[in-house]
């Protein structure tokens, strides 16, 4: 773990955040302040501070004289939040097809659909390749719903990452026949986006996301772990 460039506790936010929501802290593990201090080269006057409003955001727990521990979710909860999303994703991509887009925001999403494409043409997943995957993923979806010119979507799709298992950042990194099919719709997506499709941009989009959220609620129902699952595909 690279210290983080500043301190402050908002940075510390988005960076925890980020590497929750990613799975590199796996759901009830604790979140101990003295090895984060010294992992990352800061006082732990900001660290508390940042787990606190990590708590605040439904991201961790907090129980007496124990500290903080990353929360786990129910089967139901994550299903769930899986079905905010879709609705809610489908809606922004129809928003995005509705009203058009500039053409430096669809170069951009055809950038991120190259990107995987890059990645995926290999035929099989390389570990190393699942760090640039998972960024182009949240820049695609990110870029759709910034696009759709609905706040309140972008804010109510994040709130739903706070499931770090329904979140657009954790993938399963050995079925190279979902991943392919995940990003297969990224193109469908991007199609119906261009050609001004909205009912259809919209459509794609839940699928897409209802899809992924299938595939993992299946995986944890036939091993019967939640807290413990491994990073499983999503959208």
């Amino acid at each position: 773990m690279k210290p983080p460039v500043t301190t402050t506790t908002a940075e510390l936010v988005a960076l925890l955040r980020e590497r929750i929501l990613a799975g590199e802290f796996a759901p009830g593990s604790r979140m101990h302040q003295v090895q984060l201090s010294e992992s990352f080269g800061i006082s732990r006057t900001p660290l508390r501070e940042a787990l606190a409003q990590l708590a605040n955001l439904g991201l961790l727990v907090y129980e007496p004289n124990r500290g903080y521990a990353v929360r786990g979710f129910s089967v139901g909860e994550i299903d769930a939040a899986f079905a905010v999303r879709a609705r809610l994703e489908g809606q922004a991509c129809g928003l995005c097809a509705r009203h058009g887009l500039g053409r430096d925001v669809i170069a951009r999403l055809e950038d991120c659909v190259r990107r995987g494409d890059r990645v995926l043409g290999k035929g099989l997943l390389d570990p190393d390749d699942l760090a640039p995957y998972r960024q182009m993923n949240v820049e695609f979806h990110e870029t759709i719903l910034q696009e759709s010119r609905n706040p309140f979507l972008l804010d109510f799709v994040r709130q739903c990452h706070n499931v770090p298992l329904a979140s657009d950042r954790v993938f399963d990194w050995r079925d190279h026949r979902v991943i392919l099919r995940s990003h297969d719709d990224h193109h469908r997506i991007l199609r119906a986006i261009v050609e001004r499709d909205a009912e259809r941009a919209d459509a794609l989009m839940r699928e897409h996301v209802q899809f992924a959220g299938q595939v993992l609620i299946r995986m944890l129902r036939e091993t019967s772990v939640v807290l413990t699952a491994e990073p499983a595909p999503v959208a």
